[in-house]
């Protein structure tokens, strides 16, 4: 391919990733500063709150060499083809692409950023995600290429950064708020995961990692807290299962913290709203 036609390429990839953002109405970036924090248990989470909200959600696995999301909701299979649109897999109304869908299972993939960068854009360029109201990318931990590449073509208007209340933990997420700043990202929040442990024996509350740090990370930054979510066991037993917790279990503990995080994500874009 020569010149004239890899510019004429990536015009038309760029012009069918515009379509795909303009049919999206909020779009939601989750970061973490290190990996093992549970960005991915909050991505889907909170996709499923909102739908269950009455919102129209999807999640876009941009973890490319590393993706959990498809093993989280537990969603594989062949993909479809219609009209030279990939459509996206479904679980409960919520949309999902992701890589893991479609590798063999423990299939490494050693590629470099550039190629991973590309892959994300034919997620956004080539995946029928039609009219949603929310679509949220779970990114890998760090500050590598597929983040970039999300910023510039996703063009997400919120990040949502998820630390535990661990300080070394605290002090990666504070790297990923200032990321997310110098991207220009308007609106960020601060999520503090596996924040207490209550003991299903005694009912003791135990702060494993700590307390606190999310919500005073979130002042320091001058950013927003949108809450904090608790160890619970169920709900590592439903990520390994593939049914997330706020499906599985709507009365507890995990899933009335993911609802008051919903809550806080919608009343920040009302606000933005009401005020322009």
């Amino acid at each position: 391919m020569n010149t004239k036609e890899n510019t004429k390429s990536f015009e038309e990839e760029q012009r069918r990733i515009k379509e795909t953002v303009s049919g999206i109405k909020h779009r939601i970036a989750v970061f973490s500063g290190k990996g093992g924090v549970g960005k991915t248990t909050v991505s889907i989470n909170l996709a499923f709150t909102l739908k269950s909200g009455g919102f129209s959600a999807g999640i876009l696995d941009a973890d490319i060499t590393g993706p959990n999301v498809s093993k989280m909701m537990n969603v594989y299979g062949d993909l479809i083809y219609l009209d030279e649109k990939i459509i996206p897999f479904e679980k409960h109304g919520v949309k999902m692409i992701s890589m893991a869908s479609i590798l063999k299972k423990g299939q490494p993939l050693i590629w470099r950023g550039p190629v991973r960068s590309k892959i994300i854009n034919q997620f956004l360029a080539d995946v029928e995600w039609g009219m949603l109201d929310y679509l949220i990318a779970d990114l890998p931990p760090g500050t590598g290429d597929e983040i970039l590449t999300i910023s510039q073509e996703m063009k997400p208007d919120f990040a949502v950064i998820v630390t535990t209340p661990q300080e070394v933990s605290v002090i990666d997420a504070e790297r990923a708020i200032n990321m997310a700043k110098e991207l220009g990202i308007p609106r960020i929040g601060v999520v503090e995961n596996m924040s207490g442990f209550v003991c299903p024996h005694c009912s003791a509350e135990l702060d494993i990692f700590g307390f606190g740090g999310g919500s005073k990370l979130a002042d320091e930054n001058n950013v927003h807290f949108l809450g904090s979510v608790p160890i619970d066991i169920q709900a590592r037993v439903s990520g390994d299962s593939g049914e997330p917790i706020v499906v599985e279990k709507p009365l507890n503990g995990v899933t009335t913290a993911f609802a008051g995080i919903a809550g806080r994500i919608k009343s920040l874009y009302e606000e933005n709203n009401s005020k322009s």
